[in-house]
């Protein structure tokens, strides 16, 4: 399936700023009914990937935002990937997907943790391939948010509206980064 192959694509390609509103949380809240339409396994599989590639994008970006303390790009797009975090947690609690296993905690033993084999080691490639320089840590940002917005557009396929409402503001905060991390590398280079 086109997302599955994302999702190795996008560990794959890693061997080689906006700070987002309140608008993601209320986004996710849409189109809640009494009436809660039951997702398939891949379907819920496709949730929670999404869950912990935002975690993904906000560890990485605490991590290496400690080694390049001068760049603020990586701090203030932390804050929106904890948005981003909160917001597909809600779809997930919504759908019945138990998301227990992943500790959300900013405390440094959780930092770069992960419950998917695939997201640990994207966080290890990203920030192997962020200690090169500061230019390369810009690189791995832009690269996060290159796939976040591919992996947002192929995994709305077929889902429920509230879902693909949420995603689509997911993608709007994706895009602004992605226009920060370019603003930064152009800086840097």
């Amino acid at each position: 399936m086109k997302t599955t192959n994302n999702r190795r694509n996008f560990i794959k390609l890693l061997g080689l700023g906006a700070v987002a509103s309140t608008s993601t949380l209320l986004a996710a809240g849409r189109g809640k009914s009494s009436q809660v339409t039951v997702l398939t396994e891949e379907q819920k599989d496709t949730l929670f990937f999404i869950f912990q590639e935002e975690k993904v994008a906000r560890d990485v970006y605490i991590t290496l935002g400690k080694l390049y303390p001068d760049e603020s790009t990586f701090a203030n797009i932390q804050l929106s990937e904890q948005e981003h975090i909160l917001s597909a947690q809600v779809l997930c609690e919504r759908y019945g997907i138990d998301t227990s296993s992943v500790n959300l905690s900013l405390e440094e033993d959780y930092v770069g943790q992960f419950e998917l084999l695939a997201m640990q080691e994207l966080y290890n490639q990203c920030i192997e391939l962020g200690q090169e320089s500061h230019l390369e840590a810009l690189k791995v940002g832009r690269l996060i948010e290159v796939t976040d917005i591919d992996d947002l557009d192929d995994a709305a396929e077929g889902m429920p509206s509230d879902v693909v409402s949420v995603y689509e503001s997911l993608k709007e905060g994706s895009l602004n980064h992605l226009d920060a991390f370019e603003t930064a590398i152009a800086r840097a280079e």
